[in-house]
């Protein structure tokens, strides 16, 4: 028998994965948001880490998308059939009463994308939806108190979009969206391996560079990884060996666009919350965090002492769920009235 408790979905709509959050539960799913599909019949293969395994991978018939491009919507039917597929995933086929779900979007989403973003969550069976902004679901799942008046500053790093915002009150007071994240990090280190060592790489041998020894700023000790792929020169594979100074080289652009972006929010911040900011510190979330010394590189930019939340690649979608129980009221209003 479900109980009222299971039927609160939050839902972290990311471009490089879904996580679905239940009261109760706590995070009960994350899967890549990935779909595999056969292009001679418009049929779904594979969602998810199926489809994952599947990425440069397929034969010509077979391509595994992405329906989610810097964190709205690219292709709305295979999102829609994507959502569908994690929520019955996640609660079961068999559940009395369509759930309630939240579901977040970056902050600087137009209203013609959070209406899409709610459709497609309506059509995947909720039987409500509540919007919330990524960087107010980040500063709940960090375990901020967020209806204080003081200044909270939380930076969310996701895969299509890094979010800035300035949180009291319960609400965003300055805010700045950057499609500037994680995918760029994976797309400078292809760039880099081309570049200098005439190795063409994929998407998925790069992220693993940026997880094993990827730096934004210098590590204490070099770090070396192997990297396959193919020689640009000769078109054969071929393996070399990449130092953690190196990938510091490739993600310097992509790191200070972020700090950049970090350093306008703060430039446009009132005075009083701006004090309590430098107080209190900078938060960050999400997978982008994870980037070695990115907590670092920030700290030494603004002067202000910047962490990582606890469980960084999670806040967001414990923070979705969260909200879902002081939705409804003012908050839910504050979060859908644009």
């Amino acid at each position: 028998m479900f109980t009222m408790m299971s039927n609160d979905i939050g839902i972290d709509l990311g471009t490089a994965s879904i996580l679905v959050y239940i009261r109760g539960k706590g995070v009960v799913l994350k899967e890549p948001s990935v779909v595999a599909i056969d292009r001679d019949t418009s049929r779904i293969m594979a969602i998810g880490e199926a489809a994952r395994l599947m990425i440069g991978r397929t034969p010509g018939n077979i391509v595994a998308v992405r329906p989610l491009r810097q964190g709205v919507i690219s292709d709305y039917t295979v999102t829609e059939k994507m959502m569908k597929y994690f929520i019955d995933k996640a609660v079961g086929k068999k559940t009395l009463r369509k759930p309630r779900i939240s579901v977040c979007i970056p902050s600087g989403a137009t209203e013609v994308e959070r209406k899409a973003v709610e459709d497609a969550t309506y059509e995947a069976g909720a039987r409500s939806v509540t919007i919330i902004e990524e960087p107010v679901a980040a500063a709940i799942g960090a375990g901020i108190d967020i209806s204080k008046a003081c200044g909270n500053m939380i930076v969310d790093i996701g895969g299509g979009t890094a979010d800035i915002a300035v949180i009291s009150l319960g609400g965003t007071v300055v805010s700045a969206s950057i499609k500037t994240a994680g995918d760029d990090f994976d797309e400078s280190l292809v760039r880099y391996m081309r570049k200098k060592h005439n190795l063409l790489i994929g998407e998925r041998t790069a992220e693993e560079i940026k997880i094993n020894i990827g730096a934004a700023s210098r590590r204490s000790e070099v770090l070396t990884m192997e990297v396959r792929g193919r020689n640009l020169v000769t078109g054969l594979p071929k393996t070399i060996v990449v130092t953690s100074d190196e990938t510091l080289e490739a993600l310097k652009e992509p790191a200070m666009q972020i700090v950049d972006a970090v350093h306008n929010v703060l430039e446009r911040t009132p005075p009083e919350l701006a004090a309590d900011i430098f107080d209190r510190g900078i938060v960050l979330t999400g997978g982008g965090a994870l980037l070695s010394g990115l907590d670092t590189l920030i700290a030494e930019k603004t002067g202000i002492a910047t962490m990582i939340a606890e469980d960084p690649l999670t806040a967001v979608a414990i923070g979705t769920g969260k909200f879902i129980e002081f939705a409804h009221g003012g908050s839910k209003q504050e979060f859908s009235r644009r």
